[in-house]
């Protein structure tokens, strides 16, 4: 019998990157993997001799706002799982470039299951949103289920919208068996600094190599967030694809540590080889808007699949930042900006 192909869009990325480890370990499939020609190969550069090899790891290169590219993907790679990750997932990023961020999420996510219905049509296939959906959210509907109204609160998380609801038209629609996923926050090695917690833990990588002065630049500290670590996610994400898959469906997905910024930024201060780590606000981190409360109701996703985060908080926070140790130290080899 043939091995099962999984098509990965976003392979470089932190969950990508970490999906494919996963599936690596823990399956026999063939794993493809979709990169824009000009991705950092950073993330996978433990898996290149795999590459060169040809050994059960492919990378094929596409770009979502292509939709030849798009067609030609999905007929090189013929997957029986698909892993919708790629984005431009950086929400203050949004801000700057909004159009090109929902054509790359909205229409892009529209051409790959185009792509996906006439090509692969019996595809199991995971449709990435966001939790930024919820945006702005009272505290009386605290914790976050699935019915909870959308209130985007940055162009990035109107595209997740715009992901969110075309996966499940494609689903119902087309009858395609089309899941989709609002992940709360998800960190670990490999994190792109551009987000908070990858950002405080390269600077206090850096100010521990006595790279910077020991401050810490910061934005709005006072947002609540629940935290997993990106080795649960991409688990939660087979999970997904394997247990019982419902086309139609839609999952908040979390962790169980609920904690504001600040207290992530004590934590990885506490964990630092120096003393005296000063934190300074800077303003160029602030949104104009936030999500400012970010606590979600996993019921339905652990009930359906018996999925649970396993990894603690405090070891996802030490993880991620030997990991910036660990670039840091080697910077003659690694492109740190």
């Amino acid at each position: 019998m043939a091995k099962k192909r999984a098509l990965i869009t976003g392979v470089t990325g932190m969950v990508g990157s970490h999906l494919t480890d996963f599936l690596l370990e823990n399956t026999d499939w063939e794993i493809h993997g979709m990169a824009r020609w000009r991705s950092p190969m950073d993330n996978i550069s433990h898996l290149l001799h795999r590459l060169n090899r040809q050994d059960r790891v492919h990378l094929i290169h596409g770009d979502l706002r292509d939709s030849l590219s798009m067609m030609n993907v999905v007929r090189e790679t013929k997957p029986d799982y698909v892993f919708h990750l790629a984005a431009q997932s950086f929400p203050k990023t949004s801000f700057e470039a909004p159009l090109e961020t929902l054509d790359t999420n909205v229409q892009g996510t529209n051409r790959l299951l185009e792509a996906l219905r006439q090509h692969a049509k019996d595809a199991v296939i995971h449709v990435c949103a966001s939790s930024e959906v919820f945006g702005r959210v009272p505290k009386e509907k605290l914790p976050i289920d699935e019915e909870c109204s959308f209130h985007p609160a940055s162009p990035y998380a109107i595209s997740k919208v715009g992901t969110d609801l075309i996966g499940r038209f494609y689903a119902d629609a087309y009858n395609m068996t089309i899941m989709t996923t609002r992940m709360f926050t998800h960190t670990g090695p490999r994190r792109g600094d551009v987000f908070a917690e990858s950002s405080f833990a390269k600077q206090i990588a850096m100010i521990e190599q006595n790279l910077i002065p020991p401050v810490v630049k910061v934005g709005n500290l006072d947002s609540l967030r629940t935290f997993a670590d990106v080795r649960d996610a991409v688990n939660a994400y087979y999970m997904l694809v394997t247990v019982n898959p419902v086309g139609g469906e839609y999952y908040n997905i979390g962790g169980t540590h609920v904690a504001t910024i600040r207290e992530m930024l004590d934590t990885l201060i506490s964990m630092a080889k120096v003393e005296g780590i000063r934190v300074e606000t800077d303003p160029s981190r602030l949104r104009p808007v936030d999500a400012d409360l970010q606590v979600p109701n996993t019921t339905k996703f652990t009930t359906h699949t018996g999925w649970k985060p396993e990894i603690g908080f405090e070891q996802t926070m030490g993880d991620l930042l030997e990991y910036w140790r660990g670039r840091l130290s080697d910077a003659s080899t690694h492109a740190v900006r």
